[in-house]
């Protein structure tokens, strides 16, 4: 295929109020230097931190204006001339942190992130280095495979990356976004049982569908926290994969095990928690706060959802590139399920 010279792009001016920084311009097709491939984006995916960048709510490194979004897929068209890893034709997902290749995050890579820093994928083509992208699972669609580059690779690195899920255990995950319908797919392939919580009989049984083995309602039990323990058997829950921040922390004490694992992922709750550290050590617990993950651990992940057959949930509501706008407001009022993917021609 031949490639224009000009594209298509959203871009964050800046942040404001709402989304009014958020602008669809026209924009030069990226060239690709001796490292890079130039990739044709065929479908991105919105997480929570897309929504909060153009308030200005993000804690992590930013700049402006930058094309928004970390997650999309899409097919290399053009490689540069010292490239080994891809060729035209191979069908990639884009990497979080794009310095972040193996181990612990550190302060260089966390400044190296998609959307945030690095331009994203919300435009029709975009380079980036070789060691920025991973070959996209062979059993997934565009927009199937856009959504693994933030929720899932977290998902992933929550329960693989500190220490790795067994057969049997027992995992906590709250609602149905994108990192918590991730985890309960990964937690079922792992072997291990798996409590979620929701707030609607239409969400729960969705959970079930996917696997759930047990699922507490937490505007009917407030203390659903103490449920999840006694649903583990007593001993509390071995991994809680943890969104809420301020809402749902003091629950999430209350549902784990000794020695087990909070992942602290979100604050879709907000961030001003009654709980305190010393809670870690009056529960004999760990809480861990989760940047994404890394290349290596992404490779993992893809090899785990080709050999399950894992299809991340996408949520029904299709929109183009062209309806950006209206994706952040239909993600902001929460009325999804699972993640919100966009098309992009």
């Amino acid at each position: 295929m031949s490639v224009p010279t000009k594209q298509k792009q959203w871009i964050v001016e800046g942040t404001g109020k709402a989304f009014e920084t958020l602008k669809c311009v026209e924009a030069e097709v990226p060239k690709v230097g001796d490292n890079d491939v130039l990739v044709k984006i065929r479908a991105a995916s919105l997480n929570y931190r897309d929504l909060i960048i153009p308030r200005g709510m993000y804690p992590f490194p930013t700049k402006f204006p930058v094309v928004p979004a970390s997650d999309g897929a899409g097919d290399v068209v053009e490689v540069g001339s010292k490239v080994t890893k891809f060729k035209k034709g191979d069908r990639v997902v884009t990497l979080f942190n794009q310095g972040h290749q193996y181990g612990p995050v550190d302060l260089n890579s966390a400044s190296t992130g998609v959307g945030g820093v690095v331009d994203g994928t919300l435009r029709q083509y975009g380079v980036f280095n070789e060691t920025g992208l991973v070959r996209a699972p062979k059993n997934l669609n565009y927009a199937e495979a856009a959504t693994l580059t933030c929720a899932g690779l977290t998902s992933w690195n929550a329960l693989y990356g500190l220490r790795a899920i067994k057969p049997g255990e027992t995992v906590l995950v709250q609602g149905t976004g994108g990192v918590s319908l991730f985890a309960l797919q990964f937690a079922k392939a792992a072997g291990a049982t798996v409590i979620a919580t929701t707030s609607s009989k239409e969400k729960a049984e969705t959970l079930k569908k996917l696997g759930a083995d047990h699922v507490l309602n937490y505007k009917e039990d407030t203390n659903w926290g103490e449920s999840a323990k006694k649903l583990s058997g007593g001993a509390g829950v071995d991994h809680v994969i943890e969104v809420g921040g301020a809402d749902t922390l003091k629950n999430s004490l209350k549902a784990i095990k000794y020695e087990g694992i909070i992942s602290i992922i979100g604050f879709l709750g907000g961030v001003k928690v009654e709980s305190s550290l010393i809670e870690t050590l009056t529960h004999i617990c760990t809480a861990r706060g989760i940047y994404v993950g890394s290349r290596q651990q992404m490779e993992d992940m893809v090899a785990a959802i080709e050999a399950n057959d894992i299809h991340p949930v996408v949520d029904q509501k299709p929109f183009s590139l062209d309806q950006t706008d209206k994706a952040y407001q239909y993600q902001w009022d929460k009325g999804h399920v699972g993640k919100v993917a966009i098309n992009i021609d």
